[in-house]
């Protein structure tokens, strides 16, 4: 059975970042001290848009005197990002902490404000059964589709390293989700190092098989999840901030507990089939959550931008400790 690549869950499947995409440092639009609104952003997936489509997220957050007012869909963690930057969110929506690092040394004046971690993660590399590829050091002088400075191409990066395959003998194809789909359906890439349900859905369509996945085959985690404002907002807003990262705790735990009900809202937004869906809810995911001044935490966090760095993924080392608020 084949399934129809669908370009806007591809595009709201996780968190890209190009380096022509770089936010710029530019003048915040800020907002008055102590709103008793907040302005989320969401896309076609994750905890915020599970929120979104249950309600009982807004109804205790105006049970604490919060109103909330959704704001997208965005289609990446990027242009959420850039949303708050120019305020007309208050929030991006829980996103790739490497696209937020990026725009916060191009200067923007971003800040997290809490950190998430689901498992098992499910980036994955994949290629057609029938390519001859079985391994990644197969992989050696082949096409390979990510996206520029984003999960798919850090994954890759590890895949190479883990495997001792020099990151020359492989050509890195860099594509966005929408064109890297149809790419690797008609052959002009040899594989795709991509996200759920982005590589769910190919795997099935194309009959695809993993030759790397994050969850059992990366041996730390490079990215996290995050939630992102102004630190400015944070700092003049800080019992709304709470209000909201104490609901989203909540709403993750939720999430956790009723996998089939999540996949469900997931699925009528991204446009797949049951095999999908079956597929993804087989992982059982489960979410947990850390606060910004969590020392075990943030040392983790830095342990994975200096890798980022390092291997120039991120354009340069960044004290991910001097961006991380607690309120």
């Amino acid at each position: 059975m084949t399934t129809p690549i669908n370009r806007r869950g591809l595009l709201a499947a996780g968190a890209v970042l190009g380096a022509a995409t770089l936010i710029p440092a530019a003048p915040a639009i800020l907002r008055a001290a102590e709103t008793d609104t907040v302005r989320l952003g969401w896309g076609k997936g994750g905890l915020p848009l599970i929120a979104k489509q249950r309600g009982d997220f807004e109804k205790r957050l105006a049970a604490k005197g919060v109103k909330v007012e959704w704001v997208g869909p965005f289609p990446n963690h990027a242009s959420s990002l850039q949303a708050v930057v120019g305020g007309s969110a208050d929030f991006g929506f829980w996103g790739s902490t490497t696209p937020a690092l990026a725009a916060i040394i191009a200067g923007s004046p971003l800040a997290f404000v809490q950190f998430n971690t689901y498992s098992p993660r499910s980036t994955a590399i994949i290629v057609k059964k029938d390519s001859g590829i079985d391994g990644v050091k197969d992989l050696a002088g082949k096409r390979v589709a990510v996206n520029r400075s984003g999960l798919g191409e850090f994954l890759l990066v590890a895949a190479l390293e883990k495997n001792g395959v020099p990151r020359d003998q492989v050509e890195f194809v860099y594509l966005n989700p929408p064109d890297a789909a149809p790419a690797f359906g008609q052959g002009k890439v040899d594989a795709w190092s991509m996200w759920s349900p982005g590589v769910d859905i190919a795997r099935e369509q194309y009959d695809a098989k993993d030759i790397f996945f994050e969850g059992t085959d990366l041996d730390f985690l490079i990215d996290y999840t995050s939630l992102v404002t102004l630190r400015d907002f944070a700092e003049k807003n800080p019992q709304a901030v709470r209000a909201v990262i104490d609901e989203y705790k909540v709403e993750g735990q939720w999430q956790s507990e009723h996998p089939e009900e999540s996949e469900t809202l997931a699925q009528a937004e991204g446009g797949y089939d049951d095999a999908v869906k079956n597929k993804l809810l087989s992982f059982k995911r489960k979410n947990l959550f850390y606060e910004a001044d969590d020392t075990s935490f943030i040392a983790d966090f830095q342990k994975a931008a200096d890798w980022l760095a390092e291997r120039k993924i991120l354009p340069q080392a960044v004290k991910v400790s001097d961006y991380a608020v607690r309120v």
